[in-house]
């Protein structure tokens, strides 16, 4: 039974195995998330921003776009591995 995405409610009725599956897809849910908003931010930054910051800034957030684009990626997998866990078909 999946029945949060980004919080463990108090009582959940899992035994342990399903809940370590259940913090799996809140930890990528959350990881997501925040790699999401820095990505867009970064994004923002270099392209929409980019006149009132200077090179080394915009370098920056160039290399950071990439790596928080990874961690986005990481985060997907790893609720990837939650769902699969649980017995849930993974898309």
């Amino acid at each position: 039974m999946m029945y949060t995405n980004f919080v463990l409610a108090d009582e959940h009725g899992l035994n342990n195995h399903q809940l370590n599956f259940q913090r799996c897809i809140i930890a990528g849910n959350w990881s997501m998330v925040i790699a999401f908003t820095v990505t867009s931010i970064c994004l923002m930054m270099t392209f929409q921003f980019d006149q009132h910051l200077s090179i080394p800034v915009q370098i920056s957030a160039h290399i950071a776009t990439i790596v928080f684009a990874g961690f986005f990626k990481l985060g997907y997998v790893l609720r990837c591995v939650g769902v699969h866990g649980l017995g849930f078909k993974v898309f």
